[in-house]
């Protein structure tokens, strides 16, 4: 009986997905989504509709559809489900082409020294000079907005009347949040050069009269109290373990007897198998600034500490997961 070798195609996916990646990319900004939400098209059409060569036209068709980005039937090509909702521009989804932009001409350039910045675990420096602030910007801004609607999709907002946002960097979540949950009130908590952003964001909402923006650094200023939901998104992975634990029971201040505590980031785990989206993060948040992805039960710990009972996990779809707590 002959031998039967390990299969390699797990080695060769991974080894591969730059090539995947930058496919995408140069899709996206080719216009190729936008491109085929007229309709399905064969490859010449598809290249007239982008304005590129029908031979590119033909790789990044035939590459996105075999990644199952895009359908292929009869010589044409058409969009997925989800490339029309999010990447054609007239989809009904968060659209995450500023986000396919930023990973683009930001994140991926700097991936390119993580040989160094594995060998010493530091950041390489991040050029952010010119339009590419903007560009990070857009980009980051527009993978919350996407984290906020798996979040909305995913919790129930509707139990809860007065939710306070802390020190968070964008306004999506509480948004998201005041929309689903019709009678509710929503409090903003930031220091003071993410409160313009996100008033306007509330006010171009229509959420102006349910909410308010409070200038404050969340270590040292004033925390109002009496929230039955507080949401801490994308704060955990921003600070050290001290700062984390002084901001988590500054959140515990915060809530009311019973209150809730959602708690949104990419964690570690110790299950047999690893959260991919969370794992690759942390070589990215390490990569780019050098922040931390915590190990969950390391932030479990902090939460109980402080006062709240953690009951629950919940794993976003392509977003981070969420830690349900109750206060104590």
């Amino acid at each position: 009986m002959a031998h039967s070798s390990p299969d390699p195609s797990g080695i060769l996916g991974v080894a591969t997905g730059y090539m995947a990646a930058k496919q995408l990319f140069a899709a996206s900004e080719a216009g190729v989504f936008a491109a085929l939400a007229g309709g399905p098209a064969t490859a010449a059409e598809l290249a007239g509709r982008a304005g590129m060569p029908e031979r590119t036209a033909r790789i990044l068709g035939d590459g996105l559809a075999g990644l199952g980005l895009l359908a292929r039937e009869d010589g044409r090509y058409a969009n997925s489900p989800a490339a029309a909702a999010y990447l054609s521009g007239e989809g009904d989804g968060v659209d995450l082409r500023p986000f396919l932009a930023f990973l683009d001409a930001i994140s991926y350039p700097h991936w390119l020294g993580f040989g160094a910045t594995t060998a010493g675990a530091e950041p390489q420096p991040l050029d952010l000079t010119g339009d590419r602030m903007q560009t990070f910007m857009n980009g980051v801004m527009t993978y919350n907005a996407l984290h906020a609607r798996m979040l909305a999709e995913n919790f129930d907002f509707t139990r809860y009347s007065r939710i306070l946002d802390y020190g968070g960097l964008s306004a999506a979540f509480l948004v998201e949040a005041l929309r689903s949950a019709g009678q509710a009130h929503g409090t903003f908590l930031a220091p003071g050069q993410f409160t313009e952003f996100a008033r306007k964001a509330l006010l171009d909402a229509g959420l102006g009269g349910r909410s308010e923006v409070v200038e404050a650094d969340p270590l040292t200023g004033d925390v109002p109290e009496g929230f039955d939901l507080v949401l801490l998104e994308h704060v955990v992975h921003r600070f050290d373990a001290e700062r984390n634990k002084a901001m988590i029971r500054r959140a515990r201040q915060a809530a009311a007897p019973g209150g809730t505590l959602v708690l949104l980031d990419f964690f570690l785990d110790d299950d047999p198998d690893q959260r991919v989206i969370d794992a690759l993060h942390a070589g990215e948040y390490l990569v780019i600034d050098g922040t931390v992805v915590y190990p969950e039960a390391e932030v479990r710990g902090w939460l109980t500490a402080a006062g709240w009972e953690p009951v629950e996990t919940r794993a976003l779809p392509a977003s981070p997961r969420v830690i349900v707590a109750e206060a104590r």
